[in-house]
């Protein structure tokens, strides 16, 4: 079964501003003549890689809410220049906008259950998901969305 991770998406403003940034670390890692993965480089390696690749995704929460997710492609460990433990987290380059959910800020990342995983936007959704980060979260506040 699936298990997922969830990261904060430090310095992302909006789903948009994650897109742009995922896109440019994939088009530099293309003309490097790297495969075009996105890879985000953490200290701690997940010991449930079993889990995590059988399917899991790592959860972005950006600006206090669960917004987007990346399918996880890969979990490497590696040492780095001065000797110290780190892992590459490959995903998809494909970001997936998810139904928004609150979640307080926290280091590192989480474990996160399938279970407890909000789900993918649906097509009329996505149509919210194209609008402006500030308008939907009033909507949101305002019960309308």
């Amino acid at each position: 079964m699936a298990l997922h991770l969830v990261k904060l998406s430090v310095g992302a403003t909006s789903v948009k501003d994650h897109r742009d940034w995922v896109n440019e670390r994939v088009r530099q890692a293309k003309a490097k003549g790297l495969p075009a993965h996105h890879i985000h480089i953490t200290r701690i390696t997940p010991k449930r890689d079993v889990e995590l690749l059988d399917g899991g995704s790592i959860y972005w929460v950006i600006r206090g809410e669960i917004a987007a997710r990346q399918k996880l492609v890969a979990i490497e460990p590696f040492r780095d220049k001065d000797g110290i433990g780190r892992c590459r987290l490959v995903m998809q380059p494909k970001l997936i906008g998810v139904s928004p959910r609150p979640m307080r800020a926290f280091q590192g990342w989480r474990y996160l259950d399938p279970k407890s995983a909000p789900p993918d936007l649906g097509s009329a959704e996505a149509s919210i998901a194209r609008m402006p980060e500030p308008m939907k979260r009033e909507l949101r506040e305002l019960g309308l969305l």
